[in-house]
Parts: structure tokens; sequence; C-alpha cells
């Protein structure tokens, strides 16, 4: 695919957070995409973003002087966000996601979201580019359901599934899941920040994150779904059980999956699929999709989180530990940055996505 020259202007909502600093920082030097807009809370609105992130830049890296000096706005001032920027990125909390993602699209904005809110709307896709890019077809179907022209709302999923639904996307592509069961590990930064108190975590594992276990089990059936008249229809011919848990690991997901297929498969069988699963076409040569979308390693205790977890710009899915399971037919441990897989580089990735096919 040729280079695409003029960089489309985008915005974050909800910049100040944690998702919203990711963006920022993943986005410094994008070849595509440069960031125009910031949107924050009335706090922060009318200071520069470096004044309202001052002491509570989370990032490794320096905040660019360029970024620095962008004002900040505030979310309901969509004459500003038409005038500097192409579509947005949405790290907005949930509530205020639901209230204002679909006003922004209805203004004309695209908005390629991190937000839960419209996870389960039948005619808003979640994309993960590698496992479901058909389902982007639902953006024209969107727009005439709702009389918009050239806005639409495209949502990437739970941070925590994408450790674990490219490999069992799949085996399912070849040999039909049944039963999955899987228990997650999820790192402490997937709570924002400050996210758990050090008390509670340290020496710690929290067997609850409110709601998670919920979309585990509802959004890989709907990625893995299929785009039927005005809707997606989730898939219904496999049921997963998830147990989700904090733990004190700071980036990082991991989880251990237990699954069943229709026909069992062999081993090599499963390696196979693995191995050949295609990622992203390479001729669209999307700057942030990782080489190999799930990569397989033999050593017996691996992946781990902080040695795994960056694996190809933190957006490889990092699979470990095949074996036969005694109770179903086979488990594993897959592996996913949950701030870059999981979050704003997943975003990313939905993007340069909509970008190569025209859309935004």
């Amino acid at each position: 695919m040729k280079s695409i020259q003029k960089k489309t202007r985008v915005g974050i909502l909800g910049a100040t957070g944690m998702v919203g600093q990711q963006y920022i920082n993943l986005l410094v030097g994008h070849p595509w995409f440069q960031v125009t807009h910031v949107v924050a809370s009335s706090n922060s609105a009318g200071k520069s973003y470096g004044e309202a992130v001052e002491g509570r830049w989370h990032m490794k890296n320096a905040l660019p002087e360029t970024i620095k000096k962008l004002m900040v706005y505030t979310v309901d001032d969509l004459a500003s966000v038409k005038k500097n920027c192409d579509f947005v990125f949405s790290a907005l909390d949930s509530d205020i996601a639901k209230i204002w993602e679909e006003k922004y699209a209805e203004a004309g904005i695209p908005v390629v979201s991190n937000a839960s809110t419209h996870r389960t709307t039948s005619d808003v896709p979640m994309i993960i580019p590698e496992v479901n890019p058909e389902h982007l077809d639902m953006i024209k179907i969107q727009q005439k359901n709702r009389g918009w022209s050239k806005g639409f709302i495209v949502v990437k999923p739970n941070c925590s599934i994408q450790s674990y639904i490219a490999p069992l996307a799949a085996l399912h592509k070849k040999f039909t899941l049944k039963s999955v069961i899987v228990t997650t590990m999820q790192a402490i930064s997937g709570a924002g920040h400050p996210g758990v108190a050090s008390l509670d975590i340290l020496e710690n594992v929290i067997p609850l994150i409110k709601g998670e276990e919920e979309k585990s089990e509802l959004e890989p059936r709907k990625i893995l779904g299929s785009v039927k008249g005005n809707a997606i229809v989730s898939d219904t011919s496999f049921t997963i059980s998830a147990h989700c848990n904090r733990v004190p690991t700071i980036d990082g997901h991991l989880a251990c999956v237990s699954f069943s297929c229709e026909k069992k498969p062999s081993e090599k069988e499963i390696l196979n699929a693995w191995k050949n699963f295609k990622g992203v076409p390479q001729e669209l040569d999307l700057p942030f999709a990782p080489i190999q979308a799930i990569t397989y390693t033999d050593e017996a205790n691996r992946p781990q989180p902080r040695l795994d977890r960056d694996n190809d710009k933190g957006m490889t899915v990092s699979v470990g530990r095949l074996r036969e399971d005694p109770v179903l037919q086979w488990k594993f441990v897959g592996l996913s940055h949950n701030t870059i897989r999981g979050a704003a580089g997943g975003g990313i990735l939905i993007a340069e996505l909509l970008k190569a096919k025209g859309s935004v």
C-alpha cells in the first residue's frame, strides 16, 4: 500500500486519563495520525494540556512540546472538535460516553471508542482487526439506521479478552468451539490511576473486577458473530465461563484458558492453526499491526507479563503451555499488554484499518 502522505487530524476524548495519555504517548510520530485536539473535564478545560497533566503524566516517555501547548476543551464543544480534527478516539468513562459518543457521531464525527457503553449495541461493530474486520460493513448500516451521514461509532472490546480471543478465534474457525473456561489475572493498570489502593493489592489477589466477568462471557460471542440484516448477531454455538482477578502486576493481563471443540483437534493441528492465523493483510501496511498476531512459545514457564507483554510493540498475543485438559480437551496460557493491545494500541489499529479502507 502506498504511504499516506497527509496526516489525519485526531482528537482524544478523556485525554488526561490513563488511556488518553497512552493514546497521546503512542501517537507521537505516528506516520498517519496527528493529535490536534484534546478533551477533558471542566477542571482542565481552558488550560494547556501540559498544565492539565502537570504532576500526573504517567507515561515513561516525556510529553512532547507540541502536545503540551494544545488547549484542553470540554466534551460539549462540538464546534471546536469539528474544526480541529477528522475523527476522535474516545477514552471517556462509560457514563459520559453514553451521553456524548452518539452526539459526536450524529454531528458527523467518527468515534473509535474504548468505552464499554456500546459494546452490546447491535449495530455498533466491536472490532479486533485480525479477527473480525468484516464487521466494519456495519458502519453503513449503522449510519442508515440512525440517519447519520459521516459520523459513526466503532468500539474495541474489553482489554482482558484480547489475551485469548485471537487464539480462540483461530481454533473456532477450524474446529468450532463448544465450551471455554477462562481465569484472568489482570494487572493493576487496568483499573486506571490511582487504581487499586496499595494496601488492598500488595501481597493480595482480588477475586472481583466489577462487570468484567459478564463482559468476558458476552463480548467474544459478538466478535465471532456475523452481520445479519441491520444488526450483528452473536455466535451462540459456544459458551464461556469467566473468572476475573486483579493481581499485583503493573501491566499485562494473563489468562489461563481451557476449551473443547466439536471434534477434539490434535496438538499439531492447534499449533498449526495459531502459526497460520492470518493477521491484518500485510499489503495494508498498518503501522501498529504486529508481524504475528499470535506468537507461541515452547518455554514451559512462559508467557510472563514482565518478560512478554512488550513483544512486537506490545501488540502481539503471546501464547504458551498448550497441554491436554482432563475436564475439557485442551488448555493454554495467553498474555497481552492491557494498556497497549488491550486499550490505546488496539484503538489505533482499528483507526488505521478504517483509514486504509477510506472510512476516516
